[in-house]
């Protein structure tokens, strides 16, 4: 579309509505408050329009059209690859398509219906998001092959008193949790450098010839390859919560939750109605291609 035309056809949009959606005293252009509830409002209702489009197509177990999946980075870059090669084998006209980002994002994402559903760690209901557990992540103690605890075969909790490590953000769940384990064990260290992000924090323990706690799917590469060390300590018995967030009220077309399916190695479905008359999710076994084995297996 020319500007003229774009211009034209959003006027005729606020006039429609009787409000303002564009604040134009600003450069660049911003959403006014309305125009941001709109834009919710209109994905959401995009998203649906999409879902019956794919469920109409997937009538007679052909599935097509597109699926959006957001994930966190750690998670994603971890299960999404092996995930999405393993599904196109099964439903190769379906395009699966990725979105990374905080979990914060990842779970705005998933409210506004920008995406199918979710991958996050430490999942928690809302009022506008119904969350599955999926699986508890193990922690491990991970550093460079030139760190000095790199030769040995296993260590102590206290032997980390005082020592350099390069840890997550103190903001993230993920880290208080870490924190609240050394602290119940009476280890201080000395944090130097923080991430947001498991895979920054991965190239800094290498770049840096260094040491942290990290999920173990994060450094398999890693620890295969033998730029990075796992270090057994078995007082260390953190594991992270993973799990798969859904809008509510809302509905996954087919496709999407056959997706959610393999990955759960259980298939997810909606009840017709629970007493209030809303909609909910249900998870059930050995239905669709929940047969497969899991993929987090």
């Amino acid at each position: 579309m020319t500007q003229s035309a774009a211009s034209q056809a959003m006027q005729q949009l606020e006039d429609s509505l009787g409000v303002s959606l564009i604040d134009r005293s600003k450069r660049p252009l911003v959403l006014t408050t309305e125009g941001e509830a709109y834009l919710r409002g209109v994905r959401g209702v995009l998203k649906s329009y999409e879902r019956i489009e794919e469920e109409v197509r997937g009538i007679g177990n052909r599935l097509s059209g597109q699926i959006t999946i957001a994930s966190i980075v750690s998670v994603g870059l971890s299960y999404m690859p092996a995930a999405t090669e393993a599904f196109q084998r099964l439903q190769p006209q379906v395009d699966v398509r990725s979105q990374f980002g905080p979990v914060d994002r990842v779970v705005e994402m998933v409210a506004e219906g920008e995406v199918d559903f979710g991958l996050v760690s430490f999942p928690k209901n809302t009022k506008s998001i119904q969350c599955i557990d999926w699986q508890r992540e193990p922690m491990r103690l991970v550093c460079s092959a030139d760190h000095p605890l790199a030769s040995q075969n296993e260590v102590s909790l206290n032997q980390l008193r005082g020592m350099e490590m390069i840890g997550f953000d103190r903001r993230l769940t993920l880290r208080q949790e870490i924190d609240r384990t050394m602290a119940a064990a009476g280890v201080d260290v000395d944090v130097r450098m923080e991430f947001d992000n498991a895979d920054s924090m991965i190239r800094a323990i290498q770049a840096n010839r260094g040491i942290g706690i990290v999920p173990e799917a994060a450094v398999r590469r890693e620890t295969a390859t033998g730029s990075l060390r796992v270090v057994a300590c078995r007082e260390l018995r953190m594991t992270r919560p993973l799990g798969i967030i859904f809008r509510r009220p809302g509905r996954l077309s087919q496709a999407a939750s056959e997706f959610a399916s393999l990955l759960l190695g259980k298939s997810v479905n909606f009840e017709t109605k629970n007493r209030s008359g809303n909609r909910k999710l249900m998870v059930e076994t050995n239905t669709g291609i929940s047969q497969s084995s899991p993929i987090h297996a």
